[in-house]
């Protein structure tokens, strides 16, 4: 009986997933149906971005180790296809094997180099082998990653830099244990490997987050750009940022204040007016409560 029950729960969250995505798949038709002249490229995001929303919305709702499972398994698809194709394009690149005759040398050589510069880095077993291997080196670095994130982000409630970097290191670890980088010290290596991508990974999340958040001062005018930009005058935005004249001092403008930063008569009329019937919509409302 309860390997019945488990069997028809996970029927139910395959079926509840495939009702999601096709709920999703629905929405995205209704809004192409609005557009009279679909384009054929805008029908197929549509629909891709239907059925995603859908499935996401579907996995947000299911117990952690469901999502993380779910994750874990598509970042390891996406790396395993990055990888095979990073073989595949690597294969040609390799040098040639060295003729028997020379190999002496060749290791004579090659231990003075490993001599003078020691790295755990400079081992080449983590980007030499065919596609498959590679697939399976890059389904690892990247499917730990998409698992530690979902679980971290589901027991913190919240995706930030420390995150991101244990997920990396995590990921970078496991990439150094199977590709067997660093051996005859593969420990050493893993942790060594797990904090370069761990610092790596922090960096990049901070310039993304950097780039990503709007300047401090568009803060201090959202009204301000909605307002300008309901009337045709978003040219001006440049003027009220000029003069600071900020979405605090909106109610407050005049005639002589909109003068000073340069902006002509006609708009002036029409932000103040814009103003004025703003302000009294809101007094309208205040009395009717």
């Amino acid at each position: 009986m309860g390997g019945a029950d488990g069997g028809g729960g996970g029927g139910g969250g395959a079926v509840g997933a495939v009702g999601a995505a096709a709920a999703g798949f629905a929405a995205a038709v209704t809004t192409m149906k609005k557009n009279p002249n679909p384009n054929p490229v805008e029908q197929l995001a549509a629909r891709v971005r239907g059925m995603e929303g859908g499935f996401r919305a579907w996995l947000a709702r299911q117990p952690m180790p469901v999502e993380a499972a779910v994750a874990t398994a598509a970042g390891a698809a996406q790396g395993a296809a990055i990888g095979g194709l990073m073989g595949t394009l690597t294969a040609d690149a390799l040098p040639s094997p060295v003729p028997p005759q020379a190999m002496p040398s060749f290791n004579q050589a090659q231990l003075e180099i490993q001599c003078q510069i020691p790295s755990p880095l400079s081992n080449r077993k983590a980007f030499a082998g065919g596609p498959l291997v590679q697939a399976r080196n890059f389904a690892v670095m990247t499917g730990v990653n998409a698992g530690i994130s979902c679980v971290l982000r589901r027991i913190r409630g919240v995706e930030d830099v420390q995150s991101s970097m244990a997920a990396a290191f995590g990921s970078g670890a496991l990439f150094s244990l199977v590709s067997g980088m660093g051996a005859p010290n593969p420990v050493a290596n893993a942790v060594t490997s797990g904090l370069a991508f761990a610092i790596f990974q922090g960096g990049f999340f901070m310039v993304g987050q950097k780039f990503s958040q709007p300047p401090a001062d568009d803060v201090h005018y959202s009204r301000t750009k909605s307002m300008l930009t309901s009337l045709g005058l978003q040219n001006y935005e440049k003027n009220f940022k000029k003069g600071l004249l900020t979405d605090h001092t909106l109610s407050l403008l005049t005639d002589s204040a909109l003068s000073d930063v340069k902006i002509p008569p006609g708009p002036r009329l029409l932000i103040l007016d814009h103003i004025q019937r703003a302000i009294s919509e809101t007094a309208t409302e205040a009395q009717t409560v």
